[in-house]
């Protein structure tokens, strides 16, 4: 059984699937589980075996220990008392998130640089591994580099991208393995690094946990030295199966690399595996570019500026004149009369978005915008192209735009197309941090994600997001492997976070570390740095309110990489608010090649201590350069999102309905109201919980108890713990049957 939300293109909202299965026969409805081991697997696989009579789909032996099962819902729970069963994880969907953007983060400057075997820095014999939809390996700037693979999803040695149109056609993976390694007309980060592809994502760019941790699985044993996942899913936690093998590829030596996602800009969007502690997980910022704007004088001075998104398959958005625009509804023929020449504001929701734009054209419109209908940005894509200008809109402008419609009938809303030049800002879909429960700071760094143009089979196209910016840093990671070969993950990672470029607002404000993480990736100075200190960031957690003065801590480590003596010294955050008093380090004096624990500490007074929330940077200095570590502290208990997630759809060959919502911490209460979309009008309360756990929650309906008739419905789903209250706004569909 398989719940997911569709998106074509890259990552945006990534499915998080109520379970995935099938079938058994006699048995009813199946599951595929992932089941962590902590004991012996075979021991543990034969009494699953004497317990269920079921065998593994997959065994997980070098980043994950555990195994993959597909058997009947009855069986699940048997599993979980099984000796050596520490864990049992359903298994969830996954989709996938140069000629400037290389340039800009300094990988052609340092071509000219030689390896101690006199090589040039190009990523020369380093492996690197892409989990994605496959590679279009013939591709003339992809032949070259390509060595091997495996497509997890077909069983077989060939992970070519799906080309087959009725198989909904992929080219993401081709589109990532370009940026990283391309080496023709356009030219990767690390255009001569060998390219191993895992085709993990099947038709549609769609695939579960069980493909994921195989593909790292075999990634670890093939021995690649980068491996990158431009792909997620919307669950913000620590401990997820893709996460945690993530984990274990770095402990293994593994430079793993892996996309934040495009949830942003709100606090707490990251998921997984973007949540993995030792990955590094990025961010997607602006290379040089001009960006279109709208401008719409109708509405409030404040707000009347508009960012558009492009949409993979229609026409940029390069409009030079005025447009009056109307309102198309949800883009279904009726909506869209007297729309000739215009352009027309549709929302998303109801029939896929190629139809909407294809109406939307038949219909004589001069432009689309097509607006979210949920809060957030909007990744939007076609299979097919369209020679129609057309970009989307987040659900805020969307429905201010829409306002400004409604009220102004008697006369025509104009909007002004304007240029931005945007360079080293964050993109505004890029998913923000922290991650809850460990509170880590994410995304470690950010790279160019908009606009990126590289390969795709039979050709080039330019796409956005943080599957785009990955990629830049799984090439960066080749270059530097190369220049330091007897480094290791962590200090490839630590070296890419010491030298970034912290970025700031257009005001000046620097974006807060779980904005931007350390910052902009700069290949050069990470290559040259002599100085490594780790982690680059810094999670003081929480300090609960109400307790006694408290004193939190953590250990850092200093290597000295120069070939001279140097002693560093640490500097106390100034100008942070009340409350706090730090306690630095001692001065620390390291020999070549030499390193050292030391342990920053912060004491906290509660009767003055006046924030929630508090971050900045701790200096650390005696280097070739400073190394800025940016640092977070809550007080009492985070701000987080108390639900996310939330789906509903029909259980495949059963008379059931069924939801599910993620919830971070648990939740004291869950209600899921009903409303009419158009008139808001109340429908009814389709369920209510209290005191769940933390994590996925799902609940089955007959279809006798559900009374709905079919249609749209706009759904309020309302959670709260710990005296915070949160809602989440979507719409779902009951189709009949």
């Amino acid at each position: 059984m398989e719940f997911r939300w569709r998106l074509l293109f890259i990552l945006a909202f990534a499915g998080l699937a109520l379970s995935v299965g099938s079938d058994v026969q006699g048995q009813g409805e199946a599951k595929t589980v992932i089941v962590h081991v902590d004991d012996d697997l075979e021991i543990v696989q034969e009494e699953i075996q004497d317990r269920t009579d079921y065998e593994p789909d997959y065994i997980f032996s070098s980043a994950f220990l555990g195994m993959a099962y597909t058997l009947p819902e009855t069986s699940v729970d048997q599993l979980e008392n099984v000796p050596g069963v520490s864990r049992v994880d359903e298994s969830v969907q996954y989709d996938h998130a140069l000629r400037e953007s290389v340039p800009f983060i300094g990988a052609e400057d340092i071509r000219t640089q030689l390896d101690d075997l006199g090589i040039q820095l190009s990523g020369h014999g380093i492996k690197v591994g892409v989990i994605d939809t496959g590679i279009d390996y013939n591709h003339p700037d992809l032949q070259k580099n390509y060595v091997d693979g495996y497509d997890v999803i077909d069983d077989d040695h060939d992970p070519m991208e799906t080309k087959v149109k009725s198989k909904a056609i992929t080219f993401h993976g081709t589109h990532v393995a370009g940026i990283i390694a391309a080496n023709g007309s356009v030219r990767g980060v690390a255009p001569d690094a060998d390219l191993y592809a895992y085709r993990a994502l099947g038709p549609e760019g769609q695939g579960s946990t069980e493909h994921i941790l195989e593909a790292i699985d075999r990634a670890v044993v093939d021995g690649v030295d980068v491996l990158n996942l431009s792909l997620g899913n919307p669950v913000n936690g620590p401990d997820w199966p893709t996460s945690k093998a993530l984990d274990e590829a770095a402990e293994a030596g593994v430079i793993t690399v892996t996309s934040s996602g495009n949830s942003g800009p709100d606090m707490w969007s990251v998921g997984s595996p973007g949540t993995s502690e030792k990955s590094i997980s990025v961010g997607a910022s602006t290379p040089p570019l001009k960006v279109p704007q709208l401008t719409v004088p109708e509405i409030n001075e404040e707000d009347r500026e508009l960012d558009l998104q492009p949409i993979q398959g229609a026409s940029p958005w390069n409009m030079k004149r005025r447009l009056n625009i109307v309102d198309g509804g949800l883009g279904l023929p009726e909506d869209l009369t007297d729309i000739r020449g215009r352009a027309v504001l549709i929302e998303r929701g109801g029939i896929p978005i190629q139809a909407k734009i294809e109406n939307a054209s038949d219909a004589g419109a001069d432009a689309i915008l097509l607006m979210n209908n949920i809060p957030g940005p909007l990744m939007a894509g076609m299979e097919e192209e369209m020679d129609i200008t057309a970009a989307a809109i987040d659900n805020k402008a969307g429905n201010q735009l829409k306002k400004a419609i409604n009220d102004n009938e008697n006369k025509e809303v104009v909007i002004e197309t304007n240029y931005v030049e945007e360079t080293d800002h964050m993109a505004m879909f890029s998913s923000r941090g922290p991650v809850t429960q460990t509170w880590d700071i994410k995304p470690d760094v950010v790279a160019p994600g908009v606009d990126i143009d590289s390969t795709v089979p039979e050709g080039y196209q330019g796409l956005n997001g943080t599957s785009m910016a990955a990629p830049h840093i799984a090439g960066a990671a080749a270059l530097i492997k190369q220049a330091h070969p007897d480094w290791g993950a962590e200090q490839v990672k630590a070296t890419l976070m010491n030298t970034a470029i912290s970025l700031s607002t257009d005001e000046g404000e620097i974006y807060p570390p779980f904005v931007q993480g350390a910052g902009r990736v700069d290949i050069g100075a990470a290559i040259e740095n002599d100085t490594l200190v780790y982690p680059g960031t810094l999670s003081f957690g929480v300090w609960e309110a109400g307790e006694s003065d408290q004193r939190l801590e953590r250990d850092i480590t200093i290597e000295n990489q120069s070939a001279h003596q140097r002693t560093y010294s640490f500097d106390v955050p100034t100008s942070l608010g009340t409350g706090l008093n730090w306690k630095m380090p001692m001065p620390i004096t390291l020999d070549p090649g030499e390193k050292q624990t030391a342990t920053v500490k912060v004491e906290i007074q509660p009767d003055i201590i006046d924030f929630k929330r508090i971050d900045g940077e701790i200096n650390v200095s005696g280097g070739k350069q400073d190394v800025s570590l940016p640092f977070l502290l809550f007080s009492d208990e985070p701000d987080y999102p108390r639900l996310s997630g939330f789906q509903f759809a029909k259980v495949p060959d059963r008379d059931y309905w069924m939801y599910e919502v993620f919830l971070p911490g648990g939740a004291e209460e869950l209600e899921i109201t009903l409303y009419e979309p158009d008139t808001f009008a109340y429908v009814g309360t389709l369920d209510r919980q209290k005191n769940l756990p933390e994590g996925p929650f799902e609940k089955e309906f007959h279809a006798d108890e559900l009374d709905l008739d079919p249609g749209i419905y706009h759904v309020i789903v309302y959670a709260k713990y710990k005296d915070r209250e949160d809602t989440l706004e979507t719409k779902m569909a009951v189709v009949e049957e």
